[in-house]
């Protein structure tokens, strides 16, 4: 019961911002929200579990920021929030990136946040029409308006989504994806992400576009990883370490991110030789290798 209250949160704290920020309205306000899910729930939780909830959100830290950068949208808003948490993004083999046709980015996915924004950032420099595959509790954050794609990482996504997808891979945009879907994780060889899924491959083929690889630096916090470690011990499928991301983002403030840019793979180069999710895993291969040079 608990831990199904606490996922709905994590949820409804993405679904109830409001990204037109003015006076003193809140972006962020924790106490509503769970208020809003459930008044029952509400009455019975402790004030220091809600005073850690909104530690671990940064509420205050959120509605800051998003007083000063709220009213900005697309690629203003990510370069202002960048410079808002003083990170410095490096980016090596900005030769590799495609400038006249549409491609598909395939990046591990370090920190879970952080990574993302820098990309957009990075490449927002090269290419302005760029679109993101991210998890759909994401757009609602509709400051990113139009680069986040909605995907559904929990079930099955809409007709219009689906839709909405496919119109994405069919049209001339740099796409960039995480293959894994879910933030990296330690394991025996180090952080790495999980298994790659195999829909870009698929869509790199059906719609002929090439896939870039990205490798990005970056590793989050030992507790998050131990965290993630004991919940699969003791059997917990639900993925509460999602609840730490926004903790984890504010800790890269004014650290820095290497993004490494790989030559492009042809389309043509996933033959038959191998299933997809073979060459997905080729391809995810390819992209920690990037880290060895």
């Amino acid at each position: 019961m608990i831990i199904r209250k606490l996922k709905e949160t994590v949820a409804r704290i993405y679904l109830n911002q409001n990204s037109k920020v003015k006076g003193t309205q809140k972006f962020v306000d924790i106490e509503k929200i769970i208020k809003g899910k459930s008044a029952t729930f509400y009455k019975w939780v402790p004030g220091f579990v809600l005073g850690y909830i909104k530690r671990i959100v940064h509420e205050n830290e959120v509605n800051q920021i998003m007083a000063k950068i709220g009213h900005l949208q697309g690629i203003d808003f990510v370069n202002s929030l960048i410079e808002e948490f003083g990170v410095e993004v490096s980016l090596k083999g900005a030769e590799n990136i495609p400038l006249d046709r549409s491609v598909i980015f395939a990046a591990n996915h370090p920190l879970g946040g952080m990574d993302g924004i820098a990309f957009m950032y990075a490449l927002g420099k090269y290419r302005t029409d760029l679109r993101v595959l991210v998890n759909d509790i994401l757009t609602n954050i509709k400051n990113f308006e139009p680069m986040f794609i909605p995907v559904n990482k929990l079930g099955s996504n809409s007709r219009e989504v689906t839709k909405l997808i496919e119109e994405t891979y069919a049209s001339d945009n740099a796409i960039l994806v995480f293959p894994a879907g879910l933030v990296s994780r330690k394991q025996a060889k180090g952080i790495m992400d999980l298994e790659w899924k195999k829909s870009f491959i698929s869509k790199s083929k059906k719609y002929k576009k090439d896939i870039v690889p990205v490798y990005i630096e970056g590793r989050n916090s030992d507790f998050f990883y131990n965290f993630a470690k004991i919940r699969k011990m003791l059997g917990v499928k639900v993925n509460l370490e999602m609840f730490y991301l926004s903790d984890e983002m504010f800790s890269q403030k004014g650290k820095k991110v290497v993004i490494h840019v790989g030559k492009p793979i042809s389309y043509k180069y996933f033959d038959k030789l191998k299933s997809e999710i073979e060459w997905a895993e080729e391809v995810k291969s390819l992209v920690y290798q990037m880290a060895l040079k």
